[in-house]
């Protein structure tokens, strides 16, 4: 037989009180506010009731303010939160060869000129709306580049391009769903812009050239 324990702990030995997340007086008060007992359900309107709402606090809002630090690191603020763009020039096998940083809320069409200087000895320069501009258009013709570029909806002048080579943008798209299987380049790891750019020319040198 099992021998029964010469002495018995009282079961609540060393267990820890369990402590409320809204002291009792204010859960008190607010049961004994104008709202009380409608329709029967309890209508609490204290702050500190526990329900579910948008998370408050600054850094959750979308108006929230970067930092000029962050800034200066090509961090802004997107609809997707703070993120970062790559923009990425691409040869006729759809391998990049050039690329920058600008923060999420930056215009594509302020980052063209960081590029554009770098497609030296190019015929045509095929890129998406976000880089349709006359100041672009007139640069790329200047150096001899026809631009094919489609227009703006909001252009009350109707643009007029090569669709049939437009479809080779496909090339680019290709090569940035390629990057971002690199799971650094996809979720920003890297505070420092010069840091995740090295990881950016990192993952492209593996993924098209090595």
């Amino acid at each position: 037989m099992v021998r029964l324990p010469a002495r018995i702990r009282s079961l609540d030995n060393d267990l820890q009180p369990v402590q409320s997340l809204v002291p009792s007086a204010l859960l008190g008060q607010s049961r004994r506010s104008s709202g009380g007992v409608r329709g029967g359900h309890e209508i609490d309107l204290h702050r500190q009731h526990l329900r579910e709402s948008a998370p408050l606090g600054p850094r959750w809002s979308s108006r929230a303010k970067l930092s000029d630090g962050a800034k200066n690191q090509a961090i802004g603020l997107s609809r997707g939160g703070q993120t970062t763009k790559v923009h990425a020039l691409t040869d006729t096998l759809g391998r990049p060869y050039a690329f920058d940083l600008t923060p999420g809320h930056a215009s594509d069409v302020k980052a063209a000129g960081l590029l554009l200087h770098r497609a030296a000895g190019a015929r045509y320069l095929i890129a998406d709306k976000g880089y349709d501009a006359n100041a672009i258009r007139k640069s790329l013709r200047q150096e001899g580049k026809v631009p094919v570029i489609p227009g703006r909806i909001n252009r009350k002048r109707k643009i007029v391009y090569d669709k049939a080579r437009y479809r080779d943008r496909h090339l680019v798209e290709n090569a940035f769903c390629r990057i971002k299987d690199f799971r650094r380049v996809d979720t920003r790891y890297d505070k420092l812009a010069r840091n995740f750019l090295s990881a950016v020319a990192l993952a492209v040198l593996v993924a098209f050239w090595l």
